[in-house]
């Protein structure tokens, strides 16, 4: 594997941007200029160390945020002050996004109260921290959708394992106690990452107070409007002795596909969406025929069914919405961890006339009213791919290297510049550059026209506008 010191990090003074490594060449006098919002290291030219647009000419606020010399966050700064401080060299520059100095010298510890707004959620989560008059910090973060599906695979080849004469040690099977308050492993990792996202705003603000969105779903409800009473206990599949017999019943022993014209005795209940990802709900399971259930997954018929929504995102908020919190309280005692409910949140919004998003919501959650500050996208990925095979060919090794001509796959890097990322590669040198929100910028750009700009991570992140206060 090659490490990450063997990069090459010189680059010349015409060239338009720079590794993100924030060495001594980053942090020379002229680092910063007028205002902050798009921040981007540029080059070791003093005159274009960070370009940005103005605060009055998008209305929102520039902030640039502060360590300091222990690495205790401080109140951000403005960016006269922050080129100002690199210019005597009494701050250096140690993150690039969001871009954030650490001061040379001991200084006083005086905060102001900073309130952070998490609107949690299944599959994106939106935060805003804000001071008295102003928003400070606001992100919108793309959680992991893959987690089922790939531990279901790890599942599978377990199994497979347990079954081939390749024991190491004895199997035991008196290890599968489950501690209290267990969740699955798919629900924990989206628990966890809620706990990341607080962590990633606290190391950069000074947060006091922490406000969640908590919510409880009647998903009942919100099948059948009209339920109540003890028809809560009477669900769809009373009197039945499982799913299957329900299925069949419901589609009144009849192939949905060919109506029973293929005159095949035998029935089969089909998942829908596979049942790594759809599980056997019923409304995943439909009545196929023997004839017809091995034509389509053969290929050769293809069964129109209209897919339905299913209630991941309802079941995730509320199996772990106080366990959110709780974890909260005892991960940073020190933070006051407070929550509110979504009809508030609703209201609020409404008054301020914002739109629906998640970075509004978590701005309202905050008790923000004015003031917006320049807003992230960031996206959620894996840290690396241990497969030590392809697919399902599990006799050939996968020999794809983790660094092609110095760069890795989720690296942000500068083409013609454009900030991107890499999301895919070649071992020829040529990559596939896009943006977080899915915009195609090259599919096969070669390595010498490519900058680095930052190292992959697991939270990726770049610069988006946001809308105004109305």
């Amino acid at each position: 594997m090659q490490k990450l010191d063997r990069r090459n990090t010189y680059t010349p003074r015409n060239t338009p941007h720079v590794p993100g490594n924030c060495d001594s060449a980053l942090n020379s006098s002229e680092r910063v200029r007028s205002s902050v919002p798009d921040l981007k290291t540029q080059s070791n030219s003093p005159d274009v160390a960070l370009t940005a647009k103005g605060q009055a000419e998008h209305g929102k606020v520039c902030v640039v945020y502060v360590l300091n010399m222990y690495g205790k966050p401080l109140m951000p700064t403005t960016p006269r002050k922050c080129r100002i401080l690199l210019r005597e060299k009494k701050a250096k520059v140690v993150k690039r996004t969001p871009f954030t100095i650490q001061l040379n010298y001991p200084s006083g510890g005086a905060v102001q109260p900073v309130k952070l707004g998490v609107d949690s959620g299944y599959n994106h989560i939106g935060l805003s921290a804000v001071s008295e008059n102003k928003e400070l910090f606001s992100a919108e973060i793309m959680l992991r959708t893959d987690m089922v599906k790939l531990n279901s695979e790890r599942r599978s080849y377990r199994r497979s394992r347990r079954n081939k004469k390749t024991w190491y040690r004895k199997p035991r099977f008196l290890n599968r106690k489950k501690e209290q308050g267990w969740l699955a492993p798919s629900i924990q990792h989206k628990l966890n990452s809620h706990i990341k996202a607080v962590n990633m705003v606290k190391s950069v603000l000074p947060v006091s107070e922490v406000n969640v969105e908590v919510a409880a779903f009647d998903i009942q409800k919100i099948k059948n409007p009209e339920v109540q009473g003890r028809e809560y206990q009477n669900g769809e599949q009373t009197g039945f002795w499982n799913v299957r017999e329900y299925v069949l019943h419901r589609d009144k022993h009849i192939c949905q596909h060919c109506k029973g014209k293929k005159k095949d005795p035998v029935l089969n209940v089909h998942h829908i969406i596979s049942r790594q990802i759809g599980g056997d709900r019923p409304d995943n399971l439909i009545t196929l025929c023997e004839t017809c259930h091995n034509l389509h997954h053969k290929g050769e018929i293809e069964v129109k069914i209209t897919k339905v929504k299913g209630f991941r995102a309802e079941t995730f908020m509320s199996a772990v919405r106080w366990k959110l919190v709780n974890t909260l309280r005892d991960l940073f005692p020190e933070l006051e961890t407070k929550f509110t409910f979504g009809y508030i949140t609703k209201s609020k919004r409404i008054k301020l006339g914002l739109g629906k998003s998640h970075a509004n919501d978590a701005f309202v959650i905050a008790d923000g009213s004015a003031g917006r500050c320049q807003s992230y996208l960031i996206k959620q990925v894996r840290k690396s791919n241990r497969k030590l095979f392809k697919g399902i060919r599990s006799h050939i090794k996968n020999t794809a290297p983790r660094f092609i001509k110095g760069y890795q796959r989720f690296d942000k890097v500068s083409w013609q510049g454009l900030e991107c990322f890499i999301f895919g590669r070649r071992t020829t040198g040529y990559f596939d550059l896009r943006t977080l929100d899915g915009t195609k910028i090259h599919a096969s750009a070669k390595a010498k026209d490519l900058r680095l700009l930052e190292y992959a991570r697991t939270f990726l992140m770049q610069e988006r506008p946001v809308s105004s206060l109305t």
